[in-house]
């Protein structure tokens, strides 16, 4: 049994945003309250976080704050691992907590949190086991994570794909190799930030396009800017096979 939950599914600023009086931030709708994208993904109930924004604290505890063997990162932008000292009530195991990453993402945590990575470091920081990753498929315990390489605008960051899930954020656009990797996917969660375009995530139509090429059964949008409009105006105006993701949301993959 494989299942998703959707910590966050919102931009890098969140929803509502800080001072806006728009329509989705003035949202009394719970599906429009929207924190930094993250995800915990379950196999057989091994638990992995995909990205650890800065919401990680509130979103760990509202899920039930689960056991977690390691963490998936895209790529060092703030919204995606400013949560990572947070990790430090799982980081008290032999060698401390995996998380698996591209190269340049590990030489900016190591950057970020120089603590954690010192040689004799402060007693109850957290420590972190850091596997970098190339585009090949790698293993966290018996389960099998292909890396889905994607641009964010001129920075090549990573999606991830466990059978039959793809989970894709802050893509602005998708090499045709990586669309190979796509291929027979049942599950897309994808990014789409908005209506108009953005230089360096994907927009509606965008997500929409990439969605009816990969054919999957069914996608789930993420990563949403408040300019998305809320859920109930903008989901039903969508293909029969996408739905928008909102925090807290759970499924199935098959």
């Amino acid at each position: 049994m494989m299942k998703l939950r959707f910590l966050g599914t919102g931009t890098s600023t969140g929803v509502p945003q800080i001072g806006c009086k728009c329509e989705t931030c003035i949202s009394t709708d719970a599906h429009d309250k929207r924190r930094r994208a993250s995800a915990i993904l379950s196999v057989g109930g091994v638990n992995i976080l995909i990205d650890c924004g800065p919401d990680f604290r509130q979103q760990i505890i509202d899920a039930g704050a689960p056991e977690l063997v390691a963490a998936l990162l895209t790529h060092s932008h703030y919204d995606h691992v400013g949560g990572i000292d947070d990790l430090r009530p799982y980081c008290y195991r032999s060698g401390g907590f995996p998380l698996y990453c591209r190269h340049d993402v590990a030489e900016d945590l190591r950057n970020r949190v120089p603590y954690c990575f010192k040689e004799h470091p402060y007693p109850g920081v957290p420590i972190f086991d850091i596997h970098e990753i190339s585009d090949e498929m790698f293993m966290v315990g018996d389960i099998g994570i292909l890396p889905l390489p994607v641009m964010h605008y001129k920075l090549p960051i990573v999606g991830f794909r466990v059978g039959k899930l793809a989970y894709i954020t802050d893509a602005k656009t998708i090499p045709e190799e990586t669309y190979e990797r796509l291929e027979g996917v049942d599950t897309l969660v994808i990014n789409a930030l908005r209506k108009e375009q953005h230089l360096s995530h994907m927009n509606l139509d965008d997500a929409l396009k990439v969605i009816d090429r990969v054919k999957p059964r069914i996608a789930y949008l993420t990563h949403l800017a408040d300019k998305m409009g809320t859920q109930a105006e903008v989901e039903p105006t969508l293909p029969s096979n996408v739905r928008i993701a909102y925090d807290g949301l759970e499924i199935e993959i098959m």
